[in-house]
């Protein structure tokens, strides 16, 4: 059985008087904020050596909190009746579009409400080749990233599907918002990626389990008046939180993505910092998906006409100010 996993967080000034059970959900959105809340009644979050019991409790700035998040018990995973864009499916395999917020597959404080719940119910048939809870998941999209994934309906299929991606035959795209000017037209980011040392909830480049990651970019726009960069970006691997780790180790977090590094004072207008606050998740979209079917061989290349609300509104107001 797995142990219980300890994190440690220390308060930053942006969360100064916050509930207890809104800074958890917010630096470490894995988890539900009322799965905090239930973990902060159960005596899971301390300071120092002292139980924080109460989710309403106001967190001050230094503070150092430590969550014990036990091991999680066996999920009952019922299908659900959840709205689900479909862009191409057979027997085999379907491509789908995950919206932001959605979390990938059940876990303690997730159990309902996620694609995989999402996906029992649109398909007669799912590959529970890994188990219910992650049926049909080949790869994943962070809770707060949206765009297409490629989802397996038959056991041949996932297991074909995860050579693909093992061997990085799957040509992924995105774009991004990131703050600063970005100065190369065209770059490669090339710094491994693992757990982080200094903050275990965080992926991070110095590691001792690091992997080698490479991320390459395009410039697409620059808004220097809001001290903004829209960037087209191919994944030539796939750890976790790649592209926000890169961008961030390369001085270009991505807008709202607080868990790393973005801050609202780094915008230049007062504009910029309106659309942020519309922005309810980090400025990134998977948008285009491309592989070879592993039983037929046909080309698959599906991209998205449109970004997700509001990201696309975002982008038409900051192109009309001057």
């Amino acid at each position: 059985m797995r142990e219980s996993e300890i994190l440690e967080f220390e308060v930053d000034k942006e969360f100064e008087g916050k509930r207890l059970d809104q800074f958890l959900a917010s630096v470490y959105p894995e988890y539900s904020r009322s799965y905090y809340q239930k973990l902060i009644k159960e005596g899971n979050v301390l300071e120092k050596e002292k139980n924080l019991k109460k989710p309403s409790f106001k967190v001050k700035s230094g503070q150092k909190i430590t969550l014990i998040i036990p091991p999680p018990k066996p999920l009952e995973v019922i299908p659900e009746n959840i709205p689900l864009k479909v862009f191409y499916e057979d027997e085999d395999l379907a491509v789908i579009y995950k919206p932001p917020h959605m979390v990938v597959h059940p876990s303690p404080g997730h159990t309902s409400g996620t694609l995989v719940n999402a996906l029992l119910y649109h398909f007669k048939n799912v590959s529970q080749f890994q188990g219910k809870e992650r049926a049909g998941i080949v790869h994943r999209l962070d809770k707060e990233t949206a765009g297409l994934m490629v989802v397996a309906k038959s056991e041949f299929a996932h297991k074909e599907l995860q050579k693909l991606f093992q061997e990085r035959k799957v040509n992924k795209k995105y774009k991004a918002i990131v703050v600063g000017l970005v100065k190369k037209e065209h770059g490669f980011i090339d710094f491994p990626i693992g757990r982080s040392i200094y903050n275990r909830q965080k992926m991070g480049t110095v590691s001792t389990n690091a992997r080698d990651a490479l991320t390459e970019y395009w410039v697409e726009k620059r808004w220097e008046k809001h001290n903004l960069t829209l960037v087209d970006i191919k994944l030539h691997t796939g750890r976790t939180h790649q592209i926000r780790v890169h961008f961030s180790e390369l001085g270009h977090p991505l807008l709202n993505d607080k868990v790393y590094g973005f801050k609202k004072s780094q915008l230049e207008s007062e504009v910029a910092k309106e659309l942020s606050d519309k922005l309810d998740y980090h400025a990134l979209v998977a948008y285009r998906l491309a592989f070879n079917h592993p039983r037929t061989g046909e080309k698959i290349d599906i991209s998205l006409e449109n970004l997700p609300e509001p990201l696309e509104e975002i982008i038409k107001i900051l192109n009309k100010e001057k």
